[in-house]
């Protein structure tokens, strides 16, 4: 092909040549018809013999130029409607992603109001605990020091008594209550 061109090329540049030195030649006559005739002649054989040599070339150069670019074009509009696709696949994934994140935040709030409310019956059921305890425990205290006091006040009394018989008690007194009691701790075996 390049070898057809450039022998077109050349055929190009002698018919110009040709063509240039007829205009200009020996004889200036203003157009004569023979004039005419030569230069329609040499034109017409131009016009042949690019038509033969260049005449497919062309055709074949343009008609790869125009597979390549409706190629190029069906190219570009696959490559658009993959990257719609993408664009579209990425967007749905974003909305996704939005709402597993909104899903999460939402799940985490109910179970942290959850365990809030856990935490707090938890709370309410250990101060009732609590409180029972120290209930308990101030009843006992309460208890334990009744006992003390009537223990206390007990032994104050019988000293009190004690002390009491002793001044108003005489020695036979004494001795004939002991007798007494020794029998009926002998009536009792």
């Amino acid at each position: 092909m390049n070898r057809r061109l450039g022998l077109l090329i050349s055929l190009i540049v002698i018919f110009t040549a040709v063509t240039v030195y007829a205009a200009e030649g020996g004889e200036h006559s203003s157009g004569g018809l023979k004039y005419w005739a030569y230069q329609f002649i040499n034109f017409a054989i131009l016009v042949i013999l690019l038509f033969k040599f260049l005449a497919k070339p062309i055709k074949n150069y343009l008609a790869q130029r125009r597979e390549l670019i409706e190629k190029s074009i069906k190219d570009s509009q696959e490559a658009k409607e993959l990257a719609q696709k993408a664009l579209q696949e990425v967007e749905e994934k974003l909305k996704l992603k939005d709402q597993e994140v909104q899903d999460i935040l939402n799940s985490a709030k109910a179970i942290g109001e959850q365990e809030k409310l856990q935490l707090i019956q938890e709370s309410e059921k250990m101060k009732e605990k609590i409180m029972e305890q120290a209930k308990t425990n101030i009843e006992f205290e309460v208890k334990m020091a009744k006992d003390a006091l009537r223990l206390e006040a007990a032994e104050l009394a019988i000293q009190l008594s004690e002390q009491k018989l002793k001044e108003k008690i005489t020695p036979e007194e004494q001795e004939r209550l002991l007798q007494e009691s020794i029998k009926i701790i002998e009536g009792r075996n």
